[in-house]
């Protein structure tokens, strides 16, 4: 019995030095795998003690805690298999929804927390209860907000719900909700108390839908990491109140992850926190949609591959149509048949191209991509003037020139992939449809760019055939 409390002492030690050491390693796309894997040891470390903990107390075989055990045992097994079974069969296209779901029941974990605290043994003091209640709170807006945001990635949501009145509306249900909180603690040791408890969740999960339902799809990235920070400080809130280090460790270094993450994205649009939480983005001028344009020209899939084939440098700038034709592995097969021909060839990535962060990366790492071609906006910002051709697959708004020079564009500022710059450019798309923002982009309209329509899979294919035929002629 004491060499398993020794152990249990322990447990939160070395789980969380594994977990910030596989964080560190996650900071990089080499070490990446390797860092989820040395995270996921520790996670799997400190839930075997919490099972050791149950079998160092005297009253392990009191049958309530064997029910529990079993509960526990179970909850494992089907939330481990699901969560395994949809991580390796889940679509490139569908992994930002799949992100915001997963976290979202990291929030709720924590809200189950709270409850217990709340409507568990009256003895526990009002310092603890007011940390229960917090992480309460923030874990059930992460909660009801993530599943918003799900919907939103997946298409069930298609628009943002606004009326008039809404950030009125949503400040009273916040401070109802705070009210009730502040109830359940006063009332804790009160028959009523567990009503206020049960009204103060019941708000708390209304908040987070409240805050996301007017939040636009083109936010949706920045929401899911805000999201992530709030679930892990109520985590670390959580940890706190049940005396745990681990949870207090991993919690806090989420959080201050995921706020950084989100202040670092937000900043790559050149907007604030409250910016996305509180305007309607893509809502306001439509201006640049609708003024004059030129005709856009368009090229056949083989004249530009010929182009691109006889360049001496290309920078391809991948956005979510990539991800939506899972078209990945045959651009990188474009892309080899070019470096064979003495092409120099890179990859650009803006920091909020895709459906959530890194979702890019990911996406040419699958497909075989060498990390060293792959570029951030700030390193290869500057080597579009000098560029033969840029490249651009199913991306729109983080390559809109509007952003530097029109002042009535709501993207107006926000920093954006220099493509239009290169001596050529094509872009890879369905059709004329505006991004996010919803207004139209002059890029495509300018002299030195053409429009290549298409599946991004089928474009790429021709384009292969057409290169692979001058290589054999």
């Amino acid at each position: 019995m004491i060499l398993l409390a020794y152990i249990v002492a322990l447990s939160g030690l070395v789980a969380s030095g594994l977990l910030v050491y596989g964080l560190k390693r996650m900071s990089s796309p080499v070490t990446a795998v390797s860092g989820i894997v040395t995270a996921g040891w520790g996670m799997l470390f400190v839930v075997a003690a919490s099972f050791l903990q149950i079998f160092s107390v005297s009253d392990a075989a009191q049958p309530h805690i064997v029910v529990n055990v079993i509960l526990a045992v179970l909850a494992l097994l089907i939330g481990g298999g699901w969560a395994g079974w949809k991580g390796r069969s889940v679509a490139m296209t569908a992994m930002p929804q799949m992100v915001a779901l997963f976290n979202g029941m990291g929030g709720g974990a924590a809200a189950a927390v709270s409850v217990i605290a709340l409507t568990g043994p009256k003895d526990t003091g009002v310092g603890q209860l007011l940390v229960t209640v917090a992480g309460g709170l923030i874990g059930s807006m992460s909660l009801s907000g993530s599943l918003i945001a799900w919907a939103k990635l997946d298409g069930r949501m298609n628009k943002p719900i606004r009326f008039g009145g809404q950030r009125i509306v949503n400040a009273a249900v916040f401070m109802l909700t705070i009210l009730l909180g502040v109830m359940a603690v006063a009332q804790y040791h009160q028959p009523g108390g567990g009503l206020f408890a049960l009204l103060f969740f019941i708000g708390a999960l209304l908040c987070g839908i409240c805050m996301t339902v007017p939040i636009g799809g083109a936010d949706m990235p920045v929401v899911i990491s805000l999201y992530n920070a709030f679930t892990g400080l109520a985590v670390g809130l959580e940890g706190y109140v049940m005396a745990d280090p681990a949870l207090m460790i991993a919690g806090m270094v989420v959080g201050s992850a995921g706020t950084l993450l989100t202040v670092m994205m937000a900043k790559g649009m050149n907007r604030s926190i409250t910016n996305v939480l509180f305007s309607n983005f893509g809502e306001a001028t439509k201006a640049a949609a609708t003024g004059p344009q030129k005709e856009a020209k368009s090229v056949s899939p083989s004249d530009a591959a010929t182009t691109m084939r006889y360049a001496s440098t290309v920078i391809i700038v991948p956005g979510y149509g990539l991800a939506v034709a899972q078209a990945q592995g045959k651009l990188y097969e474009f892309v080899k048949l070019l470096q064979a021909a003495g092409v120099d060839v890179k990859f650009a990535i803006h920091p909020v191209a895709g459906r959530m962060p890194g979702h890019m990366n990911v996406l040419l790492a699958e497909a075989g991509v060498p990390y060293d071609m792959i570029y951030d906006m700030d390193d290869i910002n500057d080597s579009f003037a000098d560029t033969d051709v840029a490249l651009v697959i199913g991306a729109n708004d983080v390559v809109n020139p509007s952003a530097r020079t029109d002042k009535s564009s709501p993207i107006y500022g926000m920093p954006i992939l220099n493509a239009d710059k290169a001596r050529q450019v094509f872009v890879i798309k369905r059709g004329m449809g505006m991004g996010y923002s919803a207004v139209q982009n002059p890029l495509f309209f300018q002299d030195n760019c053409a429009m290549v329509f298409g599946d991004a899979q089928a474009v790429l294919s021709k384009m292969v055939e057409a290169v692979k035929g001058l290589s054999a002629s």
